[in-house]
C-alpha cells in the first residue's frame, strides 16, 4: 500500500489539516513530523477516500490516501509514497458462508459484546486465558447500540473448533451480551 499526500492546491504552504484514516496516519507518523510544520492538525476520518473528498472541498486541507482517490477528486499529488515503512501491506479479508477445516496453523475471528461496566474488558479476557487462547488482535468499536457501547473484534491463534477456543467462546457467551464467530481460516496463505 502507497499512500501521498494529496491536496486541491498544488502546494505545500498553508496546510492547516490533514485526514486520513487512522492506520494511514500512522504509517505515515514520521514522514509527517519530518515534513509538515507542528501546528498542522491530523485529524482521523473512517477511510482515505473520505480524507480525499474532504480535501477536496477545502483548500487548507490534505488528504493522505492512494491514487485512485487523488484521481477521483482531482487532487494534487505533493508527495507520492509517504508511508514510513515501505514494505507497508493491508490485510483484506473474505467473508463466506462454507465452513473453512482446520489446518495446523489456523486463527479465529470473533465479535463480542459486552455491557459498560467496570472489569466487562477483564471478563471477556478471563476465559481466554482460563483456556490458553493467544490472542493476536483485540479492538474495539463504538456500537451503534447506544453511547458508550462497544464491540470488540478479536482475532485468535487456533480453529474455533479445537477444544481449547470451543471451551473459550463457552465461556464468553456465558458472560457477554453478543458472541459471533466470523469465521476461522489459515494463518497464512502466502
Amino acid at each position: 500500500i502507497h499512500h501521498h499526500l494529496l491536496r486541491k492546491t498544488p502546494a505545500m504552504d498553508g496546510i492547516r489539516r490533514v485526514y486520513a484514516h487512522a492506520q494511514a496516519l500512522a504509517q505515515c507518523h514520521e514522514w509527517l513530523n519530518k515534513n509538515l510544520p507542528a501546528h498542522v492538525e491530523r485529524i482521523s476520518v473512517a477511510s482515505n477516500a473520505e480524507a480525499a473528498r474532504l480535501a477536496a472541498e477545502d483548500a487548507d486541507c490534505a488528504a493522505i490516501a492512494g491514487q485512485a482517490a487523488a484521481e477521483r477528486y482531482s487532487l494534487a499529488k505533493l508527495a507520492e509514497n509517504i508511508e514510513d515503512e515501505p514494505n507497508n501491506t493491508t490485510r483484506f479479508l473474505v467473508l463466506g458462508h462454507q465452513e473453512v477445516g482446520q489446518t495446523a496453523q489456523d486463527k479465529t475471528s470473533i465479535i463480542v459484546s459486552a455491557p459498560n461496566r467496570p472489569g466487562a474488558v477483564h471478563s471477556l479476557l478471563e476465559p481466554l486465558a482460563a483456556n490458553g487462547v493467544s490472542m493476536t488482535k483485540f479492538e474495539s468499536r463504538p456500537s451503534r447500540a447506544g453511547l458508550w457501547d462497544y464491540v470488540f473484534f478479536i482475532d485468535m491463534e487456533g480453529h474455533h473448533s479445537s477444544d481449547n477456543i470451543a471451551q473459550a467462546l463457552k465461556g464468553l457467551g456465558e458472560r457477554t451480551s453478543f458472541v459471533k464467530v466470523l469465521g476461522a481460516y489459515p494463518q497464512a496463505v502466502l
